[in-house]
């Protein structure tokens, strides 16, 4: 009797033994229904003050995470793929992942970044392809501007996303297209009686200041994901500190003569050597920007991601975690970047080999890092004022969009001495 009742408690033993302990949300592109989604479940767990392991370079950049019935609850009502592990599944795909003959690695993910989009209140959240993002993957974030950049509350945030912005005080070079529009002469309108409420005599030299309080924010730790003209219109404004740059129907006076002699490259991030585009009539900020050099049929226009060693290189292995290395390109007011004109120093982590332009880059600056990423929305080729907004729910595993959010899941990385 005694017998019979050991093999019993082991018998009904062995199942709890076998009960699963981890969920793995695979990312490869066979597996997860909505990946964009996925990184939503990520932040959901995170926020809850649980680590989650990111597991570079397996299946797309999968996420392992404690197992709980909430958490799987939660990944039936988004529609987010997820499988279940055992201890002991979890330690085999670990170990493999540990082997020095796998370029794969596990980062930890610490907390939920606090995240911040600099863009004007009236800004709808399919302005912009980051705010759209985030809300279809239901991530919270909230919005600044100038008052709050120069207010110092950036300090309030770990990630911060510059919408497509035009830091020169040129109103995005749409004078020649759309200067009599209501919608330009307003936004001209607020932008002066904004910079005059905060002390400013010129749009320009507001912009400027807002600028600088970006970069001393990311010197000082932040984290900065910028696309379309916020890439190059950041580092012309500046590299152009002190230097009028701007004609007269931006700023009401005229630009300095022979200003490009006068502008100082050491205090960009990653962009140097480039020519300004003079002429208010030309759409277009500077040479950096290559899209009306491009000669690239929408069928072919696609650019590949590079790849880094996990183990070595875990920053820009995070950056480039896809299920596909090579993405849909898409146009915007400044698509891609000219390689020639990018600081040594700036990595480039996406390329299109055609015709050699840069259209996803990143580096690092003081205690803290900066992404630009070329175009203005992954699922919309070339998306013009007044397009219809972009409907994620039918672009749930876009490659393009998924680099957005490596991003911002990048700062809740535990912070590991870099080998060298």
């Amino acid at each position: 009797m005694k017998k019979y009742f050991l093999i019993l408690l082991l018998v009904l033993f062995i199942p709890f033994q076998n009960y699963a302990s981890y969920v793995l949300i695979p990312m490869d592109a066979e597996s997860q229904t909505d990946h964009l989604k996925a990184y939503g479940i990520t932040y959901w767990v995170l926020n809850k003050q649980q680590k989650v392991k990111w597991l570079l370079n397996y299946r797309g950049g999968s996420f392992l995470m404690p197992d709980t019935e909430e958490l799987r609850r939660e990944c039936k009502i988004r529609g987010v793929s997820f499988e279940v592990l055992s201890d002991g599944k979890t330690q085999t795909i670990l170990d493999q992942i540990a082997s020095p003959s796998q370029n794969q690695d596990a980062v930890i993910l610490e907390k939920a970044p606090k995240i911040a989009v600099y863009t004007p209140k009236g800004n709808a959240p399919w302005d912009d392809a980051v705010t759209m993002v985030l809300t279809y993957a239901e991530i919270p974030y909230e919005k600044v501007y100038d008052k709050e950049v120069l207010n110092d509350e950036l300090l309030l945030y770990d990630w911060l996303h510059l919408h497509h912005e035009d830091f020169t005080g040129q109103y995005g070079k749409f004078y020649r297209a759309y200067r009599a529009a209501p919608w330009y002469i307003e936004e001209k309108r607020a932008a002066e009686e904004l910079a005059t409420e905060l002390g400013y005599d010129k749009v320009s030299q507001e912009k400027l200041a807002v600028a600088q309080k970006i970069r001393d924010y990311v010197i000082g730790g932040g984290f900065m994901f910028a696309m379309c003209s916020a890439t190059d219109s950041f580092d012309i404004a500046l590299s152009a500190e002190g230097v009028d740059i701007c004609e007269p129907m931006f700023d009401g006076d005229a630009s300095e003569p022979a200003y490009q002699s006068k502008i100082d490259y050491d205090k960009t991030f990653a962009f140097t050597d480039y020519t300004l585009e003079r002429s208010p009539m030309v759409y277009e900020f500077s040479s950096i920007d290559m899209t009306t050099q491009r000669r690239i049929p929408k069928e072919t226009d696609y650019f590949s991601l590079m790849n880094y060693s996990a183990k070595w290189d875990p920053i820009p292995t995070m950056l480039c975690q896809n299920h596909t290395a090579l993405v849909k390109g898409f146009m915007g007011q400044t698509t891609s970047f000219r390689r020639d004109e990018i600081k040594p120093t700036v990595l480039v982590m996406g390329e299109n080999k055609t015709n050699g332009e840069a259209r996803y880059i990143h580096g690092i600056k003081g205690k803290g890092f900066f992404t630009f990423y070329g175009g203005h929305d992954p699922e919309d080729y070339q998306h013009k004022v007044g397009d219809p907004k972009t409907e994620l729910s039918l672009h749930p595993n876009s490659p393009g969009y998924r680099l957005i959010l490596n991003n911002v899941l990048f700062p809740a990385a535990r912070k590991k001495k870099q080998k060298t």
